[in-house]
């Protein structure tokens, strides 16, 4: 179960409370009985190790994505259309 920390809005009291995702938030403040507002933290996850970098999934010699996409390439005139164009 996730910990939530709140705050109160009078007196200033700051707490920790264990709560169930499903458990309504706090609103009475537990020393003065007024008003609390929740506290949001950084979140509590770590990336450590290799992998987690721009360049370590590249290639040593740059990167293979050309910046501007390649023009498409002009298609010759249908056949009927340069024999009707002949005649």
């Amino acid at each position: 179960m996730p910990t939530y920390a709140y705050a109160c809005k009078d007196c200033g009291h700051a707490f920790d409370i264990v709560q169930a995702f499903t458990d309504s938030s706090l609103s009475d403040c537990p020393e003065c009985q007024g008003p609390l507002r929740k506290k949001f933290n950084s979140v509590g996850v770590v990336f450590k190790g290799s992998g987690f970098y721009r360049t370590d999934s590249r290639d040593s010699k740059g990167s293979t994505v050309s910046a501007a996409p390649a023009a498409p390439a002009a298609s010759p005139a249908p056949a009927s259309a340069s024999a009707a164009a002949a005649s």
